[in-house]
Formats: structure tokens, sequence, C-alpha cells
């Protein structure tokens, strides 16, 4: 097998697809740009979501989230067509690291996955944001 670049970039064909919270300067697809200078942020209350939606079906082993200010984070998966039957794949409480980024990387190995739907259900602030979701995989 050999290794996969990151799945999540627009450049390799992902595309978010749904997002709870619509920010004209800060839009969901800052996700998956690339650009670590750029995020999507939720505009209060929880919970809050956003799907990826990758190029067909991809085997991942692990998933990297930049984020700042979340408390509480679910992971699902579907390899439906459509983004819809979506599987429980994690749920999370991560730390507070108070001014700096959050980095948390979540062991998935060999997921078939076609979206993937992260749901914020908590947050240490009324708004979060995500800076990147990074995906690892096989080809």
């Amino acid at each position: 097998m050999t290794r996969a670049g990151d799945l999540c970039l627009s450049c390799a064909g992902a595309r978010v697809t749904l997002a709870t919270s619509s920010d004209d300067r800060h839009p969901a697809d800052n996700i998956i740009d690339g650009n670590p200078d750029t995020f999507w942020t939720t505009t209060g209350m929880y919970p809050q979501e956003f799907i990826i939606s990758l190029n067909g079906i991809q085997k991942i082993n692990k998933i990297i989230l930049q984020s700042s200010l979340v408390r509480s984070v679910r992971i699902e998966s579907s390899t439906s067509k459509e983004p819809v039957n979506f599987e429980l794949r994690l749920e999370r409480d991560l730390e507070n690291t108070e001014g700096h980024l959050q980095y948390e990387e979540f062991t998935l190995p060999g997921v078939q996955v076609a979206h993937m739907r992260f749901v914020i259900l908590s947050g240490f602030d009324h708004f979060v944001s995500v800076h990147r979701v990074s995906a690892e995989g096989d080809k």
C-alpha cells in the first residue's frame, strides 16, 4: 500500500457539504483550504456540525483536528453515496489549551470513509473555531 496525501484538502477533491454556522469572513471551506491562517468559526449555540465529503470512498488511518475552544467533539462516518447513514466513530473531550490551538489526533485504523461528520457538542466559550481537519490513509 502507498500512503495517500491529506484526503481532506479541497485540492484533493474534498468538499464541505454542510456547516451549521455561516460567517462570510470565516466560511467552512477554510477548514479544507490548506492555509494555516484561515478557519471556520461557529456563531453560537451547541451543538454545531460540519460534514466533509471526500473524493470517493477512502481508507482512513488517522484524523487530525486543529481547533480552538472545542470542549467536546463527536466524529461519525458514512460510506453512502450521499452524506447520510452516519456511524459513530468516536466521541472525545478535549483540553482547553488557553490561547493556543488544540491539536488532536484520532486513530481510526483502516476505516472506510466517504463522508465525515464532526459534531461539536460543547465549547469552552460561546464560539469555537476549526482551523484544519486532516485525514491520512492508504491508496
